[in-house]
């Protein structure tokens, strides 16, 4: 069960325009946003243009010397005060931070949700001590592995096929930042994922991804899987991991 802390519940968009910037409260509207607005494409420009190499971001987490697949370009993680105006929320709650975040990024294609500082520095250890991961990810009838890397505060999901066919070379389908600036004076970390391939991760299951990886990693019992995997992994077995996610382990 997800630990993350979410809110549904859309803001006036006179705060969402105080706290982010440049961007417009009518965007929160998912059917609004698939509109191809001026402001949407002068905010895909500016991205484009800050695509350099965050290749080195998951050839450095992985393996130091790795490169990218032909043709790959990934977003660069950006800084939270390059999203957000951190000073307009120095005197709002965590859970309203929270609700702010999430609400801005209904329909602009990314993953976001919040999480406590007592639940991301468990997530960090743990993180730290057991870095890799392999998840499965329903697809139609069947379901297909995807190998986690965490480097906080980033994580990183690939196909695991796809890294058995490329090694270091496979690209991440999608990335996840953890934002902790607000972590010492409001006491909550604000995430946000950004999908890199659209064609192979859909937005429900990039979030599914997010909020089961970081199930096996704050939950207890889960957790036993994920440090088997990296410290007994003689011992581990996928079907239990299949079984805890109630999927079909094909026997």
């Amino acid at each position: 069960m997800s630990k993350l802390m979410r809110s549904r519940r859309l803001l006036p968009s006179l705060l969402l325009r105080r706290c982010f910037h440049g961007q417009r409260a009518s965007a929160i509207h998912l059917q609004q946003q698939q509109k191809i607005s001026s402001a949407a494409a002068t905010r895909g420009r500016i991205d484009d243009a800050q695509q350099q190499d965050v290749g080195r971001l998951w050839s450095r987490a992985t393996f130091s010397r790795s490169k990218f697949a032909s043709g790959y370009t990934a977003l660069t993680p950006k800084s939270l005060d390059s999203i957000m105006k951190i000073d307009t929320v120095r005197y709002t709650s965590p859970q309203e931070i929270i609700a702010i975040w999430n609400d801005y990024h209904i329909g602009r294609g990314h993953i976001s949700a919040g999480m406590g500082r007592d639940l991301y520095k468990l997530l960090q250890q743990r993180a730290n001590q057991c870095p890799l991961f392999v998840l499965p990810l329903r697809k139609g009838n069947g379901f297909v592995s995807i190998l986690v890397q965490a480097q906080m505060p980033h994580m990183l999901f690939t196909s695991l096929d796809d890294y058995r066919a490329r090694g270091s070379a496979a690209s991440p389908y999608f990335t996840v930042t953890h934002y902790t600036d607000l972590m010492d004076s409001k006491g909550v970390v604000l995430v946000r994922g950004d999908i890199v391939f659209t064609s192979r991760l859909s937005d429900e299951e990039a979030k599914t991804l997010l909020e089961t990886a970081h199930s096996f990693y704050l939950d207890d019992s889960r957790y036993k899987k994920v440090w088997r995997f990296n410290k007994e992994s003689e011992d581990f077995d996928f079907k239990e991991v299949l079984q805890e996610l109630n999927m079909p382990t094909g026997s």
